[in-house]
């Protein structure tokens, strides 16, 4: 078997990337196959089921570091919870770069993908609110609040992520970041 020349890293990195660029329904697989380096041939070989198991693999791919980098950081009670949400929110800035990316939730949202998305989006959605709320809960937020914050946080992340991108102000996306600091830590 000869050695893969793209590493499954660089394939998802540069599939996630045209996929937020272009939505699950405008990327082409012309698009994919450039974006990745590959033939349309070599992109069927590791993804057989085409268009929909490359977006899925996406989706895991991200959802996997997601968990790791930012569920389990806001989860961990080991550290104090102003720790781990100041931590979760660093790592929310890595994920998006600053403000700059697009959320992989927002684009298979759109058209087709949520018909073929909408589980592993609604899943993926609910794990932000449970992470967020967990924390609430921790720094001792009674469980209606805590779960109110949790979801304004997800609407103000994602909210902020569309807005930073269509006024091309990533500012915008670090301002909601402190703001959701300042909500969840009174100072």
């Amino acid at each position: 078997m000869r050695p893969q020349k793209v590493s499954d890293h660089d394939v998802l990195a540069a599939l996630a990337e045209t996929f937020r660029a272009k939505g699950y329904e405008g990327a082409s697989l012309k698009e994919l196959s450039e974006a990745t380096g590959l033939q349309k041939a070599s992109l069927y070989h590791r993804f057989p089921r085409g268009k929909q198991e490359m977006a899925e693999a996406v989706f895991a791919h991200l959802q996997e570091w997601v968990e790791e980098h930012v569920f389990r950081t806001l989860t961990h009670e080991g550290d104090p919870p102003t720790i781990r949400l100041k931590k979760g929110l660093s790592q929310i800035r890595i994920l998006y770069k600053g403000g700059q990316e697009v959320c992989i939730l927002r684009a298979l949202s759109m058209q087709t993908g949520l018909e073929l998305f909408e589980a592993q989006i609604q899943s993926g959605m609910h794990q932000w609110i449970a992470a967020f709320e967990k924390v609430g809960l921790a720094l001792a937020f009674s469980p209606e609040e805590a779960k109110q914050k949790a979801l304004q946080t997800l609407i103000s992340l994602q909210g902020s992520l569309v807005v930073a991108r269509g006024l091309n102000d990533p500012t915008l996306f670090e301002d909601t970041l402190r703001t959701i600091e300042r909500t969840y830590i009174k100072t």
